[in-house]
């Protein structure tokens, strides 16, 4: 917004900062008072208030994705800079490619500056090269406004910057496509910034707009060019001869008096740059034809006028195309054992009713989905501007619904935020139009391969936002993933394809798959795909029984391999409650289809037995370490990631049992299984008041206000220090194995997103905000960016979990097999945002009364159940 009236405006528009009123049943706190009780509470030594502008200090990390899902992205930071240039299928997080806006407003001293707030200090040293100056002909040496403030409003980036040289107020929208249910046009290779000028004088001005880059997409000894395009240019790469990849990033706007400079000045040193800056500098207008190759940048150019209180809003279009990679991941290519699509396995889509993503692709390599759609830039940029402002008003129907919520501004902030994991190089989306994600983000590659199926549990955003891709993602787990016996492969190659099995199950990626199926089919309502994926279900349950329960005695007690990269040797809460839940799951789902359960109805009822009786120790459920009388005998020799047991490590063995364990200790993911079922619309699959002392337990041992001297030689920089966070595990009855399992000293934010939720949905909403709270405040801007919850990478899939903040404080769930909405609010009278398989909108619940706004799209509501 262009003031801070404006903002207010803006957001009174789309309900923030208004709540919902009535009674309040049973005692429990209300929206308002937790909206109003958290809106004025303050980051410790912070004057960032959650969920509002970024400002200051706060401004340092900011960097907020733009990009298509699974189509690569930019980075819009919170200065208004263009980093994270992350366009060839593969990220490139330091990547700042040197592309600039400029105003150059005429006869006024100091009148030309980059589109953009101050540098920040961390620029200035620091990094590799910081003592030789820096790159040459970096954009940061430029002049460029004083004021700066960022809000974001996902997907859109506001950025508000002024300067007391120039009489202008300048508002920037950074923004890509995000519309819940069309995952096509959220995909897209594209992005904008709309540069908005308000002048604030009192005399005439004459100003010049230009938008300057580099060719940052050449390579050495390639074969690149500049070409034309429409009120703009492209920028393009072939590759070299032997490597034909051809890169292409067309920029352009919308204005018909544009000049086009297709090539700057050629010269050595830092001729090129220093040239284009002194066009800049002195409001010229250079229109410089194209050349054969190597120009070394291009500019646009747009002037205008304005008078007094008039305002003038350019738009800058981002389109890009690298049709083609050389990446492929996983054991692509090799033979495959146990498969037979004739016993229930290694199936094509089309076999479980996905049948549009049934494409006839063989590459070798990596293709993005869009190539499929797209044959070029120049059609991915026609189809971007003849389509902008449908898609703009779509998006911003998602963003307006979104966020016109009434649950604490923390929530908000911690939803959204994540929700830029989705435009993020962690999710790729292969040629079909599957999706294929990493866990993370590297530096310069994806972090951690093949939509692992035990990371991917906690996220709970695409399943609602994107049904039909997360389906893609079941498709990809129970066809080419699993084989005759039933043994799934938690990490699928690229490109998608029948997998090898040489290694271990995922205990609770498998399990949790089962459970996902239910899920999917009660967000989708396809009985047909329930029909269809139900024999592999099957297949994945049975494997799952012999493999870790083959006694029947209803737990996960051989060594199974989860989600810390270890196994565990006996029967656990965390993985009992996995079990619970998949066998839960699986009932529901073979009584609908008339299948004989009884069998694992007896099992289910032992499992609960043996998670509530063996494994609760009276506040919080245990590990019990067994490595003796089970089918597997010598963890010393087993397979795993730990490496061999050396002579230290075979003693002690002898004296604590297995590396990796955790005992006694209390877990933070100790009751995953719970809040796992939970989120797939299941019921509580233990006895409820065990399930809540564990997590009072978690909160009150595992919570840490300050982390100054706790000792963690794993990986600290998650968490350290005056910060504070939610410990993976403590041992508060004492028992600390001398080697427990790797991670237990970290700190995640996605179990803290889960654990939080998990506490809400239990009633313990202001423990549940405690742990958010202190989570979201690691990430202010000033150390952290608040778009980049990372983990093993940049934008890691596990934060996503925080989305299940929505339904843990309203219940609001849409069942779409039977129709009925559920309610079941844990903070009074609420507004929040429900998105379905159809459309999404508002839930309005107040005074024991739930309505339904659909604002895009439709939701059939035959019937609507509360809690009170």
């Amino acid at each position: 917004m262009k003031n801070k009236q404006g903002r207010r405006s803006f957001l009174k528009s789309i309900g923030l900062g208004t709540v919902a009123t009535g009674l309040v049943p049973n005692g429990m706190v209300s929206a308002k008072d937790v909206a109003n009780k958290k809106q004025s509470q303050l980051r410790p030594s912070s004057g960032h208030k959650y969920n509002e502008a970024y400002t200051g200090e706060h401004l340092n990390r900011v960097a907020f994705p733009i990009g298509g899902l699974g189509a690569g992205m930019f980075c819009m930071e919170g200065t208004g800079a263009i980093s994270h240039m992350s366009i060839k299928n593969q990220p490139d997080i330091f990547n700042e490619p040197g592309l600039f806006a400029a105003i150059a407003v005429k006869g006024i001293t100091n009148g030309a500056k980059v589109l953009e707030g101050e540098v920040p200090d961390w620029k200035k040293f620091g990094y590799p090269d910081a003592g030789n100056g820096g790159m040459g002909g970096s954009t940061t040496g430029l002049p460029r406004f004083k004021n700066a403030s960022f809000l974001a409003r996902f997907p859109f980036g506001i950025l508000d910057i002024d300067d007391n040289d120039l009489p202008l107020k300048v508002n920037i929208v950074g923004w890509s496509p995000f519309i819940p249910g069309d995952e096509n046009n959220s995909g897209l290779p594209v992005g904008a910034m709309e540069y908005t000028f308000k002048h604030t004088g009192t005399k005439a001005m004459d100003a010049v707009f230009s938008f300057n880059t580099k060719n940052f997409i050449r390579i050495n000894d390639g074969n690149n060019s500049i070409k034309p395009f429409t009120n703009g240019f492209i920028l393009q790469e072939a590759g070299k001869a032997d490597k034909p990849l051809p890169t292409s990033f067309a920029i352009f706007t919308d204005q018909q008096n544009t000049t086009v400079d297709h090539c700057w000045f050629r010269g050595g040193w830092w001729d090129p740059f220093t040239m284009a800056w002194n066009a800049v500098k002195n409001a010229e207008i250079k229109s410089v034809d194209p050349v054969e190759k190597d120009a070394p940048g291009a500019s646009l150019y747009v002037p205008f006028s304005l008078q007094p209180g008039e305002s003038k809003t350019i738009k800058i279009f981002f389109a890009w195309y690298t049709p083609n990679s050389e990446m492929t991941y996983g054991e692509a290519g090799k033979p495959k054992v146990n498969c037979n699509p004739a016993s229930g396995c290694c199936n094509s889509p089309s076999d479980i009713g996905l049948d549009k993503y049934d494409k006839d692709f063989n590459g070798k390599y990596y293709k993005p989905w869009y190539s499929n759609r797209f044959a070029s830039v120049e059609e991915a940029g026609d189809y971007w501007l003849k389509n902008y402002d449908e898609l703009k008003s779509k998006s911003s129907l998602f963003r307006d619904a979104f966020y016109n919520s009434t649950l604490p501004p923390e929530v908000i902030e911690a939803v959204a935020a994540n929700l830029t994991i989705l435009k993020s190089p962690t999710v790729l989306r292969q040629y079909d139009g599957r999706l294929w994600a990493f866990e993370g983000c590297a530096d310069t590659g994806g972090c951690c391969h093949g939509s692992c199926t035990h990371v991917w549990n906690y996220a709970q955003a695409i399943c609602h936002l994107f049904p039909a891709l997360e389906r893609s993602l079941r498709a990809t787990e129970f066809c080419e993933n699993q084989d005759v016996n039933g043994h799934q492969t938690f990490r699928a190659v690229l490109p998608i394809e029948p997998n090898t099995h040489t290694f271990y199950s995922a205990a609770d990626g498998q399990l949790g798959g089962i459970m996902k199926v239910y899920r999917e089919w009660r967000i989708s309502g396809d009985d047909v795909w329930l029909q269809k994926i139900f024999p592999m279900v099957k297949t994945s349950m049975d494997y799952c029984i012999e493999t870790w329960d083959p006694r029947h005695r209803g737990a996960i007690e051989e060594p199974h391999h989860n989600t810390y990269d270890i196994e565990f040797w006996g029967a656990d809460g965390m993985h009992g409650t996995f079990y619970l839940g998949a066998l839960e799951a699986f009932i529901a789902m073979g009584s609908q289809l008339k299948k004989e359960v009884r069998f694992y109805k007896d099992l289910h009822d032992k499992c609960r037995n043996v998670l509530e009786t063996e494994l609760y120790n009276g506040e919080y459920f245990i590990q019990h370490i067994q490595y003796t009388g089970l089918r597997a005998q010598n963890p010393a020799t087993a397979q795993s990631f730990g490496g061999d047991y050396s002579p230290e490590a075979k003693a002690l063995l002898k004296e604590e049992g297995p590396k990796y364990q955790y005992g006694t200790g209390c877990l933070s993911d100790g009751v995953l299984g719970s809040w796992m079922a939970r989120m797939c619309m299941l019921n509580d699959n233990a006895d409820r008041d065990k399930i809540k002392s564990h997590l009072k337990s978690v909160h009150q041992y595992n919570l840490k206000q300050n982390l100054e001297e706790h000792a963690n030689p794993q990986r600290p920089s998650f968490a350290l220090g005056d910060d504070g966070g939610l410990l993976l595990c403590t041992w508060p009855k004492g028992g600390q194995l001398s080697l427990p399992f790797v991670y237990s000293d970290e700190v995640w934010t996605g179990i803290e997103h889960q654990s939080a939720s998990h506490m809400m949905m239990m009633g313990m909403v202001d423990e549940g905000l405690e742990v958010l709270r202190l989570s979201r405040n690691r990430y202010d801007g000033r150390v952290r960016n608040p778009f980049n919850e990372y983990e093993c990478g940049h934008w890691y899939a596990r934060a996503m979990s925080s989305y299940g903040y929505l339904q843990a404080l309203t219940g609001v769930r849409y069942d779409a097999v039977d129709k009925i909405l559920y309610v079941d609010s844990k903070v009074g009278d609420f507004t929040s945002f429900l998105s379905t398989e159809t459309g999404f909108g508002n839930v309005v619940y107040s005074k024991s009364k739930a309505t339904l706004n659909v604002v895009y799209g439709n939701i059939d509501v035959k019937k609507t159940i509360v809690n009170t």
